[in-house]
């Protein structure tokens, strides 16, 4: 325990070094007005006036047209898999997996219905899945950018360039600190090279096949850009992607690091530093309380099994132990990485609903890169609402107007997951075929746990998280379709949403604080934005938690 309490304190110890220089960096990607000669070239190739800003729509059309085209190139790509170099002698992926990768990893999903090391070649998994895990980071950044703008903004109709904004968090961002984390994994013991599958004689005199791989590059993008899409199929519970428990410590400040600095560059940008330390408190509370509980439940180790062995360690590695699985199954569940270096699946019954509830808050705690700030924004402008009515206080958020038009978008906002997961859950047992081939192929274990495993699917598809409870069977023509297009709609209608909401923001004239303006940097807010946010999400899923973790762990 004393270990997990130090590696617990390292991390929090690591993320505050690098909060202000990284937070002030990202500030200053996206407020300068000079344009480098990569970027200049870019933009020429592409036909973009760096100089022209777009209103809600023209970005939101952007984005759309832009992730369109991801998700044709990267199914093409694996429909010619057979035909390209690189690929190892693998076939084709097939028609429904092959569109439930394009969606996934264009989504920031990354979501993975196959086995990586014995269905992808190295051409796809890099020019394919890697290009995909900056472009996805790119865009939910500048989403994220784009609504900050609104906030800071007096009367415009346009939020930036999304061209811009995109080419910006990729060429000054995230590949120069992927290209450094890369370096680091490879000293830490990760593997980086082109050499195929080595044949090996085994101690028991066997003969077993060893993949290597481009990893190193790839999961320094998988975890900086809070992707998760894992090279082999074991995920970071792989020595080649996670060798030491120094990588594990270090691979969680890489799925932190970014959202959590975003605070920061939120607070610079609006010119007001302490609405960005606000924030970063409910975020962090969130990420402490949930740490804690879940590791707790893991040491307790509920039931004859764990209680045996001294404590829940089966699923876990054993290089990493129950602190190292619980801190990185936190991280990864609250960021929207969904990397596991451990199987959730197997996590006692209540512990293996913290992933789960980690999910369903909306992925704000402190969520994906870009995606977990506009989360947290859009439930301070509910906060906000809600605390004028209590309170008779003038709904403002930094100097504008909380109305009748931007209470629906956020409210659309905050339906459209929850909506997305409970929906598709119940179609899954609620028509008689689907449900036979669910409890026949997909479930491992049936019962309470059988219907988490389903549920867990649909949470995690729909927040674009991508952690699997690993005892589902999803590559079935009705879940390669289904969580296809939840993952689709669980990440392009709220950034709709979100858009709409910036746009009438930013047309809005900021009003100066009044006595009736409520303060939005004291900790009273921030305990309030908690509370609102538990309120309005988690609790949402009490009932069908009631049908699944909680039935299973009052057994």
């Amino acid at each position: 325990m004393w270990f997990t309490i130090a590696q617990a304190a390292t991390l929090v110890l690591v993320l505050a070094v690098l909060y202000r220089p990284l937070g002030d960096y990202m500030a200053r990607v996206y407020t300068s007005t000079r344009d480098t000669k990569v970027e200049r070239g870019l933009y020429r190739i592409i036909g973009v006036d760096p100089s022209a800003s777009q209103t809600w729509q023209a970005y939101a059309r952007s984005i759309l047209a832009f992730s369109l085209v991801g998700v044709l190139l990267l199914y093409a790509l694996q429909r010619l898999q057979g035909w390209l170099p690189l690929a190892l002698g693998l076939p084709a992926v097939p028609q429904g997996l092959a569109f439930n990768t394009a969606a996934s990893f264009v989504t920031n999903t990354n979501w993975q219905s196959y086995s990586g090391e014995s269905t992808m070649g190295y051409l796809v998994q890099a020019v394919g899945l890697g290009v995909q895990n900056f472009a996805s980071a790119a865009v939910g950044l500048a989403v994220a950018v784009a609504l900050i703008r609104s906030l800071a903004a007096r009367r415009t109709l346009t939020l930036g360039n999304f061209w811009v904004d995109l080419i910006r968090g990729i060429m000054r961002l995230l590949l120069p600190l992927s290209a450094i984390t890369a370096i680091l994994l490879m000293a830490g013991g990760v593997i980086q090279n082109l050499n195929g599958f080595t044949d090996v004689t085994t101690l028991s005199g066997g003969v077993q096949s060893i993949p290597g791989g481009p990893v190193a590059s790839q999961e320094a993008i998988k975890l900086l850009g809070t992707n998760g899409g894992g090279f082999f199929n074991a995920n970071s519970a792989h020595p080649f992607e996670n060798p030491t428990p120094l990588t594990n410590l270090f691979q969680c400040v890489l799925m932190l690091a970014i959202p959590f600095a975003l605070t920061r560059t939120f607070g610079v940008m609006v010119g007001n530093k302490k609405q960005g330390y606000t924030i970063l408190a409910v975020m962090g509370g969130f990420f402490l309380i949930s740490l804690t509980v879940l590791t707790l439940l893991e040491y307790a180790g509920a039931g004859t099994g764990p209680q045996a062995a001294g404590a829940a360690l089966e699923g876990k590695e054993q290089r990493f132990g129950i602190g190292g699985s619980t801190l990185f199954g936190t991280t990864s569940t609250l960021t929207s990485t969904g990397a596991v270096n451990s199987m959730h699946d197997s996590f006692t019954a209540l512990g293996g609903m913290l992933p789960l509830l980690n999910m369903m808050l909306g992925e704000v705690a402190p969520g994906g890169v870009g995606s977990g700030l506009y989360g947290m924004l859009v439930l301070a402008i509910i906060t906000v609402f809600i605390a004028g009515l209590l309170v008779g206080r003038t709904p403002e958020y930094l100097g504008k107007k909380i109305g009748t038009r931007e209470i629906k978008l956020a409210s659309l906002y905050l339906l459209t997951v929850p909506t997305l997961i409970l929906s598709f859950t119940a179609i899954s047992f609620a028509i008689p075929v689907i449900r036979a081939e669910i409890e026949s192929v997909s479930i491992l274990n049936p019962g309470p746990h059988g219907f988490s495993e389903v549920l867990y699917a649909f949470t995690s598809a729909a927040n674009n998280n991508g952690s699997a409870f690993a005892g589902l069977t999803a590559n079935t023509p009705w879940l390669t379709t289904t969580l296809g297009l939840v993952m689709l709609l669980g990440r392009f209608l709220p950034i709709l949403w979100v858009l709409a909401l910036a746009g009438t923001l930013g047309a809005q004239d900021r009003v100066p604080s009044t006595a009736g303006t409520l303060p939005t940097h004291k900790p009273q807010f921030s305990m309030l934005l908690g509370s609102i946010t538990l309120i309005v999400t988690a609790l949402t899923f009490f009932p069908v938690l009631v049908l699944g973790p909680l039935a299973e762990g009052l057994l």
